[in-house]
């Protein structure tokens, strides 16, 4: 077992363990360290633990002393160095007219190296201007190039889920990331979505990548044509969370059901059983729904019948019944119409001749007419 401590010498840089010596260290501390390229300013970030000897990386840099004021008013010269040297840097690529974006300069504690870090898309011939820096600065020079990730790591910022982004806060380095990923976790494939501040894939999509990974297990393939209760269909959609599988059927419709109730087309589809009642479930259960069902019927209750509606008496109504009583009766007929000016009943004509109408009676229609005796001789 060893005791181990952790300190960062930026704020959003890598943590690195160190041997704690004789001190006891809080976390904020501000500490001197031996590094390969000698003193180092740094803050403690994780206080000292035990960790076994497996775990233990040797040999460990030890811790050289607690800063002192010196020390800290040496490290503002350090930061104020550092900006001098990042104005002038930019300065002589505006001059030299090099396709390079200087973002960070960093100096050692002794102010004894100075390392400028830029992106650009290609490689670059930075020769003359290092030779520019190393005539002004006289002391080493190093350029390094690093990529658009590490620059956001280094700057900083606030990501899309409105919280500071994870490779600045905790996370200590970076993994590879697919698009493949956010299909599996069924997300937009906007590349705007997700992209993070560097332009490239966000980070966060390793997270929970394995997760989603077991749970699709157990899913049948997107397009794939199942067998379910409800009929054949094919797979269009799925639910990794809830569980659910979301199946178009032949005849149209769309259903959503778990996806251990969904069987290769060619077995049969599995049974849904049901489910438990539940000790505080108030419902009734289905052996007492089939009990209910089995009861005799009720009789139906008689409905009273109709009472027959009497007609509404009015003036001339009762005028008509007290003289139908006086008078003797007659014939049936129109009782509204007075005797004498109705209409007699037009008599049922004979069949007329379909081909002839005009023609009422075609028999006498061959003899000749009879002659008029009006004067003739006799």
């Amino acid at each position: 077992m060893g005791k181990v401590v952790g300190i960062r010498f930026k704020p959003q840089g890598k943590t690195y363990d160190f041997d704690p010596g004789v001190y006891v260290l809080a976390k904020g501390d501000k500490v001197v360290v031996e590094t390969e390229q000698g003193l180092g300013f740094g803050t403690v970030a994780t206080t000292a633990r035990q960790v076994s000897e497996e775990m233990l990386k040797l040999p460990l840099k030890k811790i050289h002393r607690i800063a002192t004021q010196e020390d800290l008013d040496q490290y503002e010269s350090v930061l104020l160095l550092e900006k001098d040297a990042f104005d002038y840097c930019e300065k002589a690529i505006g001059e030299l007219k090099l396709e390079m974006n200087l973002f960070s300069v960093d100096a050692s504690f002794d102010s004894s190296k100075l390392t400028f870090f830029f992106t650009a898309d290609g490689r670059v011939d930075f020769r003359e201007l290092v030779k520019t820096l190393v005539r002004h600065f006289r002391v080493r020079i190093e350029l390094r190039q690093i990529g658009v990730r590490h620059q956001a790591k280094m700057c900083g910022g606030l990501g899309r889920c409105g919280r500071e982004t994870c490779c600045t806060s905790f996370m200590s380095g970076f993994v590879p990331v697919s698009v493949k990923m956010a299909k599996v976790q069924n997300l937009s494939l906007n590349p705007t979505k997700i992209s993070g501040l560097c332009g490239r894939l966000m980070c966060c999509l390793t997270f929970e990548h394995e997760i989603y990974k077991e749970l699709k297990d157990g899913f049948p393939k997107l397009g794939k044509r199942v067998n379910t209760p409800s009929g054949k269909g094919k797979v269009i959609r799925h639910n990794l969370l809830k569980g659910l599988v979301s199946v178009r059927l032949e005849e149209g419709a769309e259903i959503e059901l778990p996806a251990d109730h969904c069987a290769p087309p060619d077995e049969p589809a599995p049974k849904i059983a049901a489910p438990a009642p539940e000790e505080n479930d108030q419902r009734p259960s289905m052996a007492e729904d089939a009990q209910a069902d089995q009861r005799p019927d009720r009789p139906e209750k008689k409905r009273r019948p109709r009472r027959k509606k009497k007609p509404r008496q009015t003036k001339g109504n009762q005028d008509q019944d007290q003289s139908k009583e006086d008078k003797p009766k007659q014939k049936q007929g129109n009782p509204n119409q007075k005797q004498g000016k109705g209409k007699p009943r037009r008599p049922r004509n004979k069949k007329r001749n379909r081909q002839n109408p005009d023609k009422k009676n075609t028999a006498n229609a061959d003899q000749p007419a009879p002659k008029n005796n009006t004067g003739g001789d006799s």
